[in-house]
């Protein structure tokens, strides 16, 4: 599946648009990850701890999203998007959404 950030793809065309899709993960910080977290916070440096954890959100995000495209017919998802938010203390969702499609080679 055709996972892309823009609204067209060269030399393809859209034949059905099917809505908006979604995936979400909310994740909480690790205590072992503050703790190095606090420490590169004294000394600097990248906290790599919340590197990681981030991009495992981003990629449990994408697959719950492809998911759902899947489950509708689609075979690309367009103008996909991530945001982020606090829902708790020490918590937050990563949400991934875009647009699915059936495309069609031109």
């Amino acid at each position: 599946m055709l996972l892309t950030n823009v609204e067209i793809v060269p030399d393809k065309r859209i034949v059905k648009h099917l809505g908006l899709v979604q995936g979400s993960t909310v994740r909480a910080k690790h205590v072992g990850r503050d703790l190095m977290a606090g420490l590169k916070n004294i000394f600097g440096g990248e906290l790599r701890g919340y590197t990681e954890l981030l991009q495992e959100s981003r990629d449990e995000a994408l697959q719950r999203m492809q998911e759902q495209a899947q489950a509708i017919g689609a075979n690309a998802v367009l103008n996909v998007r991530f945001s982020t938010s606090s829902v708790a203390q020490g918590a937050a969702e990563l949400f991934a959404y875009g647009t699915a499609v059936v495309l069609e080679d031109r």
